[in-house]
């Protein structure tokens, strides 16, 4: 689809200031929701895990686009291009810095054959493929969507599941392991097993979402933090019982 917009990206100046998306880069509207697009088709077929978050933010979108204006204005291929931009733009920011500790508090580096979850994000990014339940950006009512309504009973966005997330999963080897970052992601890979894409012990949920809002789950998950510290919002009944699923699971691969 970039082969779509190559002259818009090329040309156009994208500020994380100014945080806005052209209305050139609509794909489509229903409602109060919009999908953007955004160059992020690249697909890392040989990963041996897959780290699978909602819909790239806002902030993800811009750094994504800057990356391959530069790519496309030097000359670089559509392939390059789109693999440049997927990666500096992929999890960036804080939630980059906790998604490592979460992954490396779980013990997923030695199964990777890696000393920390870090390199996946530098020499080691062969191993892993970054990608989204909703692969291009959506908004609602012009904020980031967060999973309401729900991706898989919503029309609307499970047909983006379903145009875009199945197709992609399914050239995957059945023993890629995949990390849902949320229970809305979870939800859609769910389906995805239903429906035969993927195998359900492929899926590692468990783990509290990465972003700086969702920090004292993070916290308590970790064991930094104790129950009878945590505020009414987090049910550490909840996240003890995933977090010893997702070890046990772990721990049997």
């Amino acid at each position: 689809m970039l082969e779509h917009y190559v002259n818009y990206i090329k040309n156009h100046s994208f500020s994380p200031v100014q945080q806005a998306l052209g209305k050139e880069l609509v794909i489509e509207k229903s409602g109060e929701l919009s999908v953007y697009y955004d160059p992020f088709e690249y697909i890392n077929k040989e990963a041996k895990i897959i780290i699978c978050g909602i819909t790239p933010g806002i902030q993800q979108a811009i750094l994504a686009l800057e990356e391959a204006s530069k790519q496309l204005a030097q000359g670089s291929s559509i392939e390059t291009t789109k693999k440049a931009a997927k990666n500096t733009a992929s999890f960036a920011g804080p939630m980059r810095k906790n998604l490592i500790r979460l992954l490396d508090y779980i013990g997923l580096p030695p199964k990777l054959g890696i000393t920390s979850c870090s390199e996946l994000f530098e020499a080691k990014a062969h191993l892993v493929h970054y990608t989204s339940a909703l692969r291009y950006p959506v908004f609602k009512s012009g904020n980031n969507y967060s999973g309401t309504p729900s991706m898989v009973s919503n029309l609307f966005l499970r047909k983006q599941v379903e145009q875009h997330l199945l197709p992609e999963l399914a050239q995957f080897s059945s023993s890629t392991l995949i990390i849902p970052l949320g229970p809305k992601v979870e939800e859609a890979l769910r389906y995805a097993a239903r429906v035969g894409v993927i195998n359900e012990n492929q899926i590692l949920a468990g783990l509290p979402h990465p972003s700086d809002a969702n920090a004292e789950r993070i916290s308590y998950f970790l064991g930094q933090k104790p129950a009878d510290k945590l505020s009414i919002k987090t049910d550490p009944v909840v996240i003890d019982t995933a977090k010893q699923k997702l070890t046990a699971q772990i721990t049997s691969i």
